[in-house]
């Protein structure tokens, strides 16, 4: 049975502790009426964004793992959310403040941008927000 992207569970678990620097949570979507994960705070306001957004008709987060190999090693990342626009193209986003874009988020990013680049397909790393 197929699915979409939009409509799938985290492919891993958002987890509490006390004394965390992050601050996991679910935030209920009016575009899907679910819930939507999001770890750090950061990555709730860039859902709310999207959510309040009218070209986004589907949000997931952490919908799938992508797996590759840099030719010394294997790497992989679950990317913050999967977002479906109403005229079928596809945004895949991660969420990362700018002072903690390690080389490895960098990496995730450049690897699985589709080539030739495509209109349907793009994967985007966001710093935050800033406050006018």
């Amino acid at each position: 049975m197929a699915g979409q992207f939009e409509d799938v569970d985290p492919v891993r678990t958002f987890r509490w502790s006390r004394g965390e620097r992050h601050f996991p949570g679910w935030y209920w979507a009016a575009t899907t009426e679910r819930h939507v994960g999001f770890e750090p705070w950061l990555g709730r306001d860039r859902l709310q964004l999207m959510d309040f957004d009218p070209s986004v008709v589907g949000i997931s987060s952490q919908p799938f793992w992508l797996h590759w190999h840099d030719g010394e090693r294997e790497a992989g990342t679950a990317p913050d959310y999967f977002i479906r626009h109403a005229d079928g193209s596809a945004v895949v986003v991660d969420v990362r403040a700018d002072e903690r874009i390690e080389p490895k988020d960098a990496e995730a990013c450049e690897v699985t941008r589709p080539e030739p680049p495509c209109h349907t397909w793009i994967h985007l790393l966001f710093a935050p927000l800033t406050r006018c």
